[in-house]
């Protein structure tokens, strides 16, 4: 995310924040001490922007449930508030998975791709379907213990089309089951390319004797206690050009402060520059200010900043996480800075100058975020299907003087 989007998000935070530095939306009549409505507007409508969300549904969809493979892998990918685990796990930023739009009990899988960005670069695509358990057919003494699946592209639509093109084969164990994953990703960049080509696919189940059996009939069925669970889907791995040079891949250490505690200690931070509560305090309260003896100034410190998407309005479609600390940096950068502040040899000068009255026109140091972590959310686009989709440099990991 550039720096013109890291200042958005944070003047749309700014803008939907109260005081006890939890991010809310006002729900009830209009307060006078509060921003506008039409602020409050924008603000969200900032918020779409750097989400972009221009696919989400207009109603909740709370109803259906994830794929388990998607949860899994947000899970995989983050922390339980969203953030990325280790560097490089996902392939590109966004995973769309997409249900199969073919009626249960038949071999022909369609699934609908229209919700793709034409700015998404494809990387893979997989096709997942469920194999069940083979039993013995009726009457029939079945001694195989390998069939074969092929997979065909189709060429065109119909009840039964006839004419297709292969585009996977393997052999593969009758007597256990589990996921099967297949590489479509040709087939897919040409449907990404022309949508008129997509007519869907064909599975075609094949044994030992050379008898065929459509692949329903082969134990990759669709027919199980649980489709919402075992049902075939397809799952597309791209990159939208967002994904840039970031910090926001690293391994994030957990956080033990709750998130609306209003703490002003930073539950972790690099460099060993808060060793305790006690120890931070004794650093980030700096000298009196000039004009009130009495008032402490308190130094570059970074503060909870939670975004409740529940309180937003978006709670509806988004899976997980129900929000986020984004996290803000807000102190003072006094002269002389501390090693603690973790100020820049430029942020240094600018403190010195500032000191010694040399010019009016040199400002002091500001408190800003000196790391950022990227975040991802999983949600429902506006057809339903399930998105993981990742966000550089979304939290304040660390402050410094800059």
């Amino acid at each position: 995310m550039s720096r013109h989007a890291t200042v958005t998000v944070c003047v749309a935070l700014a803008l939907l924040t109260e005081p006890v530095l939890l991010f809310r939306v006002p729900t009830g009549p209009p307060d006078p001490e509060t921003e506008p409505k039409e602020v409050v507007s924008k603000a969200i409508q900032a918020l779409h922007e750097i989400f972009d969300f221009d696919d989400v549904p207009q109603k909740t969809v709370s109803h259906k449930k994830a794929p388990q493979f998607m949860v899994d892998l947000f899970n995989t990918v983050a922390d339980s508030g969203g953030i990325t685990r280790y560097p490089n796990i996902l392939e590109g930023n966004i995973v769309r998975s997409f249900e199969d739009k073919v009626p249960s009990g038949r071999s022909l899988y369609y699934f609908n791709l229209s919700s793709v960005h034409q700015n998404e670069k494809l990387i893979k695509a997989e096709l997942r379907i469920f194999r069940k358990k083979q039993s013995t057919m009726p009457g029939k003494s079945f001694v195989h213990h390998f069939g074969k699946i092929d997979i065909y592209e189709l060429m065109e639509s119909g009840i039964k089309p006839w004419r297709g093109n292969l585009i996977s084969s393997r052999l593969l164990p009758l007597h256990t089951q589990g996921w099967e994953v297949f590489n479509v990703t040709l087939t897919v960049s040409k449907w990404l390319l022309d949508s008129n080509s997509n007519h869907g696919l064909l599975l075609v189940f094949t044994l030992p004797t050379g008898n065929f059996w459509e692949a329903s009939v082969g134990r990759f069925t669709k027919q199980v206690r649980h489709p919402e669970e075992a049902r075939g889907f397809l799952v597309l791995f791209s990159v939208d050009g967002r994904k840039g040079e970031s910090t926001g891949n690293m391994p994030l250490p957990a956080d033990k402060t709750s998130p609306s505690d209003g703490s002003s200690v930073m539950p972790f931070q690099s460099h060993n520059a808060v060793h305790s509560d006690v120890q931070g305090n004794k650093h980030r309260t700096a000298r009196a200010a000039p004009g009130n003896p009495e008032t402490p100034v308190t130094s570059c410190q970074r503060l909870p900043l939670y975004v409740d998407f529940e309180e937003i309005g978006w709670s509806g479609w988004i899976i997980s996480p129900k929000g986020y600390n984004a996290y803000q940096c807000k102190g003072a950068c006094p002269f002389p800075l501390g090693e603690g502040l973790r100020a820049t040899n430029h942020a240094t000068v600018l403190s010195i100058v500032n000191a010694l009255k040399l010019t009016r026109e040199v400002h002091t140091p500001c408190c800003v975020p000196e790391k950022l972590y990227s975040i991802n959310l999983l949600y429902f686009d506006d057809e339903e299907n399930v998105v993981l989709k990742q966000y550089d440099d979304m939290v304040a990991a660390s402050c410094g003087c800059h």
